[in-house]
């Protein structure tokens, strides 16, 4: 119901951590980390994005005002923090797993590319 929330929330961190990281160009052909940050924060933003897409065609999420249908009622509100704590963080988890194994690659694309250019 609300589990894009938990997403939302990381790609806001990691925006404001964007932010103050100084743009450094890497000499030795790797992606500085405000380029590998913002790759980052467009892979939450997309999912979230998807996510929030899909509670509304579900009918979960209206456009007026408690906007989140699990907001009517108490009980309604426990399945949705239940449903943020396990399906928003899975989520943004996984995400951020394939982010640093994105990042991991594409540093040592340059040290391969140098092996293999060397052979």
């Amino acid at each position: 119901m609300a589990c894009f929330l938990v997403p939302t929330g990381e790609a806001i961190v990691a925006k404001i951590v964007e932010k103050k990281v100084v743009d450094e160009p890497c000499n030795d052909g790797r992606v500085s980390m405000k380029t590998k940050l913002g790759w980052l924060n467009r892979m939450l933003w997309g999912g979230a994005l998807l996510l929030a897409v899909e509670h509304i065609w579900h009918g979960e999420v209206v456009l007026y005002p408690p906007f989140l249908t699990a907001m009517a009622s108490s009980a309604d509100m426990a399945e949705m923090f239940a449903e943020m704590s396990t399906v928003g963080v899975g989520m943004a988890l996984f995400v951020t797993a394939v982010w640093a194994v994105m990042c991991v690659v594409a540093d040592r694309v340059p040290a391969i590319r140098a092996a293999v250019n060397e052979a």
